[in-house]
């Protein structure tokens, strides 16, 4: 993890500033530079392009989420644990909330930065998933973790606009991305293997995502 006030954390935080005022297509090297206070040659030492420094932030957002105190997910079942891990990894995202909006937008439009931006998910995703305790070995651990890119993405879009304190929204779209997930050809079979029943976690998720639930989304979740 950058080192706070490093240059390496100024040059990432730079860009994500940068995102929440304009879209990536329009942000130079030169434009992250300036907002970093570093010279060219200080930006080049650390990161050879804009793409690489997306993919620094992500990781940074990873080492976050799996650093933190996971100890309350330790009696859920897989499926319920994936929830409050990326539940989590979004919470980390909040303070840059306009610039993933912006950057979805330009990737909607930019198919070579929606495939780059696929390989850092992917590479992220296996690690939620193991932090989930979720296999990731082998090819059938690729497949989930690109399906998992594939629904994250769709749940982050819902997540940008989503501007309830409780998420709910953002909650019951991950509810359902999960359930037709574990129907795609089984990439997530074993997360649906233990009825949420039988899960006895204290996740702050979990008690949100049931004070938002109607009738309709315990028979999605079940």
């Amino acid at each position: 993890m950058a080192e706070a006030g490093s240059a390496r954390a100024r040059i990432i935080d730079a860009l994500m500033e940068l995102l929440a005022d304009k879209p990536l297509e329009q942000i130079s090297l030169g434009d992250i530079a300036r907002r970093a206070g570093v010279t060219l040659a200080d930006l080049r030492g650390e990161f050879s392009s804009v793409i690489a420094i997306l993919g620094a932030h992500m990781k940074e957002i990873d080492n976050k989420v799996l650093s933190s105190d996971l100890s309350d997910m330790i009696e859920e079942a897989p499926r319920e644990k994936l929830f409050d891990v990326l539940m989590r990894r979004m919470e980390a995202l909040t303070p840059h909330k306009q610039a993933v909006r912006s950057l979805l937008r330009s990737a909607a439009r930019n198919p070579g930065l929606a495939m780059a931006l696929n390989g850092f998910a992917v590479r992220s995703l296996q690690f939620m998933l193991s932090a989930a305790d979720i296999d990731t070995a082998g090819p059938r651990g690729m497949l989930r973790a690109q399906g998992l890119a594939l629904l994250y993405s769709r749940v982050l879009w819902v997540w940008v606009d989503d501007e309830d304190p409780g998420l709910a929204r953002t909650m019951a779209a991950l509810d359902r991305e999960l359930s037709r997930g574990a129907r795609w050809n089984g990439f997530l079979s074993d997360l649906c293997a233990i009825p949420e029943a039988l899960c006895r976690g204290t996740s702050r998720w979990r008690a949100q995502r049931r004070r938002h639930r109607g009738p309709d989304d315990e028979t999605v979740a079940a």
